[in-house]
């Protein structure tokens, strides 16, 4: 019963796992499928940027603190209903962009 209970948990955890791909269809909006515009004209290109970096960006971006090119009220508003697992997961799509 007990490994019966546990694979049941595990494969709710595994569908639960944030998918990058969906979460990055909004960004797509000023960002471009691929990653390849500069979103409002501002931002730089994104696509292919390393997921540390993005991570890093999107996680000062919610807690307020960055402020790239006057983006930062905006994007607070993108990011503010993501989880850890959502950024982690948007980053490494962002990542594998080209």
């Amino acid at each position: 019963m007990k490994k019966i209970a546990l694979a049941l948990l595990l494969a709710s955890v595994s569908v639960m796992a944030a998918d990058g791909a969906a979460l990055y269809k909004k960004c797509a909006a000023c960002h471009g499928a691929a990653g390849e515009k500069a979103a409002l004209g501002k931002s730089a290109h994104i696509g292919g940027v390393d997921a540390a970096t993005i991570a890093a960006d999107l996680h000062g971006y919610k807690a307020g603190t960055t402020n790239k090119k006057g983006m930062g009220a905006l994007m607070k508003g993108q990011v503010a209903s993501y989880s850890d697992a959502d950024i982690e997961a948007v980053s490494a799509y962002i990542a594998g962009l080209k």
